[in-house]
């Protein structure tokens, strides 16, 4: 283990991304952006769509959730369950930030949902009763934590036998190269991080600091033996799989490759 694995324990790691993410959510991020009235309204009247990836999720992964429990795990931020909620289904958002949580409360209050709310570590789901849920979904959120065999092992369990598993994560391809900004004017591509990719480890002690200053969460950049393989391993069947190329790109490797991979599986 070197110097930087030794700087932050696992706890530190969650009470800083949980801190990052309760700042990204006050600030209105992306993610922490609530529907509309308009959205739940269509919802429930059968109208609907949520994200894995940018594109709306297709439409044979899911299916009518009238009547099916679902948890949106690591997806808080006042999106995905709500619309499931308005939809018909029992959600269950679990989150590790308490202000994402707080955009689900606020949709249900305002709308007259019923969704359960949830604090805690995706890697930790053992307050959920084993086969409880048809569903989960988890959309890009496993690069928060260190180690994702865990994640899948804990939804296999409270997934009930032929629940399906929805879930997203970047390209591990993205991690390999320098944070070159897509805009500027050469195509060079600076190949620097091998795969897999930690902040803790990769970074130098003055990057990890100012990202630290900057109240950044830590990311983790996950291979796919441990996205894929690792939820094969945890007793899951791959059903569906797609790619999708980021709308806009951020990085100069993001111009040639796709930045977003997801894949549906369901428990056996």
């Amino acid at each position: 283990m070197d110097f930087m694995e030794q700087k932050f324990n696992n706890f530190e790691i969650l009470a800083h991304n949980a801190s990052a993410w309760d700042d990204q959510a006050r600030q209105g991020s992306p993610w922490s952006q609530p529907v509309s009235q308009d959205v739940i309204a269509a919802a429930k009247q059968g109208v609907w769509q949520i994200y894995l990836t940018p594109q709306p999720l297709p439409s044979d992964w899911l299916g009518d959730v009238k009547g099916k429990k679902v948890l949106c795990l690591a997806s808080a931020g006042g999106q995905q369950a709500p619309v499931l909620a308005a939809a018909g289904a029992e959600v269950t958002v679990f989150d590790l930030s308490e202000e994402q949580l707080n955009k689900d409360a606020m949709v249900a209050r305002r709308d007259d949902l019923s969704i359960a709310i949830m604090h805690g570590d995706m890697c930790d789901l053992s307050s959920l009763p084993t086969g409880a849920f048809d569903y989960i979904l988890h959309p890009i959120s496993n690069q928060y934590v260190q180690d994702i065999k865990p994640v899948w092992h804990q939804c296999r369990r409270v997934l009930r036998t032929g629940g399906a598993l929805m879930s997203s994560f970047f390209n591990p391809a993205i991690f390999i190269a320098d944070r070159t900004h897509s805009t500027d004017d050469n195509d060079l591509i600076r190949l620097r991080f091998p795969t897999p990719y930690s902040d803790l480890t990769d970074l130098s002690p003055c990057e990890l600091n100012e990202k630290i200053r900057r109240k950044e969460p830590f990311i983790f950049g996950h291979d796919f033996q441990s996205q894929i393989g690792a939820q094969l391993a945890a007793g899951f069947m791959m059903t569906h799989f797609f790619e999708e190329r980021h709308p806009d790109p951020r990085f100069k490797i993001e111009r040639y490759l796709p930045s977003f991979i997801a894949t549906r599986t369901i428990s056996i």
